[in-house]
């Protein structure tokens, strides 16, 4: 692509001169005429969305939302907090337009909305009463026990608002991976908050508007298919190229993928992405041989600055730990990587200054922030060897998370390797229950 085919980004920097479209359409109150306008922008620390604002001169009717822009992530995400005092009330709540929003101690489940909401906990809650108080009067006109039941339900509803039936859980649960509740304790683990990534159903992806399995290939095309399994490709050999969006800016680049053979290890694919129209780069790693039969926790103490040159090989499925940092990584959070460990370092630096937005940016707390800044000065001086005898330990399901041994083949005196069998969570979180083995051959 040259430089006179660059392409303006679809979603660009907040800025006072952005171009706002304004859409004629239908006020829900009076039903006459009134406008819409949206915004495509990105969020700081954030991602893409679409801002709404709809305003009705008629009844003076006002109402906004947004919606997220950006892909789908890989995995679901289901968050259950427990609420028990006005601190989890006031976290930041991401709510995608596609996430389902529950309390079971009053059996209620609000479905997928038509818009999303970036809320704290107690706005978010007080949006379902006005959205169930409205038209309440019409209601009890034409059904009165109906009215009578909801107005009951208002009570115990607006009794957890205020605090008064504390504690009790919420579910908030994303096909897309698009939703977020925030931590504020953070970089510490939450203990009232269960963050659970999940590989999507059938029904799920059929929502998000994924094709389902049996109907991904037409008769007309299997024969293409067909032909084109018969041709021997040497991937080891070559670098394949396919296009795809970029993640940062949208517009059309391409994707760079390779199978690697690690030694001591086994066959990685990595797929590298550059933008020519925003300068947007980014690099993931994948497992090329499957998920292995026994988990792997991989402990390394950091005693000289050379340490910091170790390759890693960092799987999407593995949990990062550096105990003397209380610093912990989730599967999930950041990718695939394959880099060294100064490079990991830098990413987690990176992955805090730039992305995310409830522990850095304008939204956080000065508690919070001072906390994060203590985190990160304590990782720039590890990433420059300034820092040693600690320890990182990268705790992978899957087996796919490697860190090189300098001593290798023999032991290393630094590094402890250990294998373990997965538990029955860690397999139904990986998907593995829900896999179907019947009549599968392999070739």
């Amino acid at each position: 692509m040259t430089s006179e085919q660059k392409t303006d980004p679809v979603f660009q920097d907040i800025n006072a001169d952005e171009t706002v479209t304004e859409i004629e359409s239908l006020c829900m109150r009076c039903y006459k005429q009134g406008v819409t306008r949206l915004l495509l922008t990105k969020i700081p620390f954030f991602r893409e969305v679409v801002l709404s604002s709809f305003c009705c001169e008629h009844c003076h009717h006002v109402d906004s939302g947004i919606q997220s822009a950006s892909q789908h992530q890989e995995r679901g995400v289901k968050y259950v907090l427990q609420v028990r005092n006005s601190k989890d009330m006031n976290r930041q709540v991401v709510k995608s337009e596609v996430a389902t929003f529950e309390i079971p101690l009053l059996e209620f489940q609000q479905p997928p909305s038509r818009k999303g909401e970036v809320i704290n906990l107690e706005g978010m809650m007080q949006n379902v009463v006005r959205d169930l108080e409205m038209f309440q009067e019409e209601r009890r006109k034409q059904d009165a026990t109906t009215a009578e039941k909801l107005d009951e339900f208002l009570v115990k509803f607006k009794r957890l608002i205020s605090l008064e039936e504390a504690p009790f859980e919420i579910i908030l649960n994303d096909p897309s991976g698009n939703s977020f509740i925030e931590n504020p304790d953070a970089p510490k683990p939450d203990p009232n908050l269960q963050v659970t990534r999940y590989v999507r159903s059938k029904e799920q992806n059929q929502s998000l508007g994924y094709m389902a399995d049996d109907d991904s290939i037409e008769p007309e095309d299997e024969a293409e298919v067909e032909k084109d399994e018969d041709e021997e490709v040497n991937f080891k050999n070559e670098v394949l190229t396919f296009p795809t969006n970029c993640p940062n800016c949208s517009v059309p680049c391409e994707t760079n993928m390779k199978l690697i053979d690690i030694p001591y290890f086994k066959e990685t694919v990595i797929m590298a992405t550059t933008c020519e129209a925003c300068g947007f780069r980014d690099n993931e790693v994948k497992g090329g041989t499957g998920f292995g039969d026994n988990g792997k926790k991989i402990k390394l103490r950091l005693t000289d600055p050379s340490d910091l040159s170790r390759d890693v090989l960092k799987s999407d499925t593995c949990d990062l730990n550096i105990p003397e940092l209380e610093l912990e990584v989730l599967s999930g959070s950041s990718g695939g990587r394959f880099t060294t460990l100064e490079g990991l370092f830098t990413q987690i630096i990176e992955l805090f200054e730039k992305k995310m937005p409830f522990l850095t940016g304008d939204s956080a707390n000065q508690d919070t922030k001072t906390k994060m800044k203590v985190l990160i000065d304590k990782l720039k001086k590890a990433s420059k060897g300034e820092l040693m005898n600690i320890h990182v330990i990268l705790d992978d399901p899957t087996g796919n998370s490697y860190l090189q041994n300098y001593y290798a083949p023999d032991d290393d005196p630094e590094m402890e390797v250990t294998e373990y069998e997965r538990s029955e969570e860690q397999n139904d979180h990986l998907g593995i229950n829900d896999m179907n083995t019947e009549n599968y051959q392999s070739t």
